[in-house]
């Protein structure tokens, strides 16, 4: 009996050694106090986080940047990321995209940190509520974040609804703030003074959550962080975890040039030439087919700007003045006209007092400049076509010097551009003497006698 039991035991601890060993081949991870143990415990926990999702925008905030930071909150929570990182630099921008931007990011389950980064890089204006709705900011050295006063687009607001948009502003901006436990009274004053503040002072007044001068440091640093989301309390799992770009695809690359107003003014100056052209030279295509298409996405930018429909019209009747010049030369009154309504109704045409938002002079006058040089070209060549002597017909013959071959009184014959043609005078003219053609009835030339000075035709 003891025999058997002895040899149960033997084989209970010989398959536990078989066991042991299959598990050590099989990669198991060593013992706790073993060196590698702390790194490999670390690399399993950010397998199991997820990676962090990284998305850059820089520029204004409008539509197209609305929905590509949508898209990856959207993505974040869809993949279960760590985290979404948006590294931002923006002057600011809409108050609609901000709001649709700021109500995506309070619904995340997963934490968004917004960095604004790289050094030089700001966060002002729509900016700042965006900050301030993540779960936490982090700045890099040389950045600030502030001048948050709503602006209204359009200028030339009354002080009521000045005084009622800024009082919507803090109620919503201090809302935020409280609700992330940051400085609601410096939010305020943000709003209501514009103030602005550095990255190291916002740190310091409780505006930011931490400075980080690189993506390393970034991450380092929100290891073990804990974030209350949408789904709860979220402890940051960041350091050593795989970033993973979330990049801004080519259709919102391509979409948020439109987002400049710059370029929808290029845009609106290109469909009207390029409409212009096809319709003084039928059959063209290319000139109709791009100026067509540039047209409907200036328009298409416009949606996205308060623009003044009179600087529109001045533009447009700009484009009329050149085309009318050039179709009956006024010798450039109508093109000084024309110069002078385009660059009024460019400085007119966005009625935005926000630089971001209001066409660059820089943009404006050699638009203007090439636009003028180009339709006076155009009045100088029809001007010389239209005085230079025709190369062919009958009215060619008119000032043409030939050689009379008989005696002309009043009728004879002269030799004229290689062939004979039947010639009448009111002077006698002798048979080798020079004539000149003063007009041409039917095959029959009017002509005198040419000067010394004037050649053969």
């Amino acid at each position: 009996m003891k025999s058997r039991e002895r040899l149960f035991r033997r084989s209970l601890l010989l398959l536990g050694s078989v066991l042991l060993l299959l598990r050590w081949h099989a990669g198991a991870a060593p013992p706790p106090e073993e060196p590698s143990a702390e790194g490999d415990t670390a690399a399993v926990r950010a397998e199991a986080a997820g990676p962090v999702l990284w998305a850059t925008y820089q520029g204004v905030i409008g539509t197209i940047s609305a929905s590509y930071l949508e898209d990856a909150v959207a993505e974040a929570n869809r993949t279960d990321a760590a985290c979404l990182v948006i590294e931002l630099d923006t002057p600011g921008g809409l108050d609609t995209s901000m709001r649709v931007i700021v109500k995506k990011i309070l619904a995340s389950e997963v934490p968004v940190i917004l960095y604004v980064s790289p050094s030089g890089s700001r966060a002002t204006s729509a900016g700042v509520f965006i900050a301030q709705a993540c779960h936490v900011i982090a700045m890099a050295p040389g950045t600030n974040t502030g001048a948050a006063h709503p602006v209204n687009l359009a200028g030339g607001s009354d002080s009521t609804m000045t005084e009622k948009a800024t009082n919507d502003a803090v109620a919503y901006i201090r809302s935020i703030a409280e609700e992330k436990g940051r400085n609601a009274d410096w939010a305020e004053d943000a709003v209501r003074k514009s103030v602005s503040v550095a990255a190291h002072e916002a740190v310091e007044i409780g505006v930011a959550d931490l400075i980080a001068e690189s993506r390393g440091e970034l991450l380092e640093k929100l290891e073990g962080r804990v974030v209350t989301t949408a789904g709860g309390e979220k402890t940051l799992r960041t350091e050593g975890a795989e970033t993973r770009e979330f990049p801004m695809s080519k259709r919102y690359r391509l979409l948020n040039i439109l987002n400049d107003p710059n370029a929808a003014y290029l845009l609106l100056l290109l469909g009207f030439y390029g409409l212009f052209f096809e319709l003084s030279s039928p059959g063209s295509i290319y000139p109709g087919v791009i100026g067509a298409i540039s047209l409907v996405l200036g328009l298409y930018a416009l949606q996205s700007f308060s623009i003044n429909y009179a600087g529109l019209l001045l533009m447009v009747l700009g484009v009329v003045f050149f085309i009318a010049e050039l179709l009956t030369p006024t010798y450039g009154i109508l093109s000084a006209g024309g110069v002078a309504s385009l660059t009024i109704g460019s400085l007119l045409l966005f009625r935005s007092p926000e630089p971001f938002f209001r066409v660059s002079l820089a943009v404006i006058l050699p638009a203007v400049a090439f636009s003028a040089a180009f339709f006076l070209f155009a009045v100088a060549m029809a001007l010389r076509t239209a005085r230079r002597r025709p190369a062919v017909g009958r009215r060619a013959l008119v000032g043409a010097v030939g050689e009379a071959r008989t005696t002309i009184a009043p009728t004879g014959k002269v030799y004229l551009d290689g062939a004979h043609w039947t010639a009448e005078s009111d002077e006698p003219i002798e048979a080798g003497e020079r004539v000149l053609v003063e007009e041409v009835h039917g095959m029959t030339l009017r002509v005198r006698k040419a000067g010394p000075d004037r050649k053969e035709g």
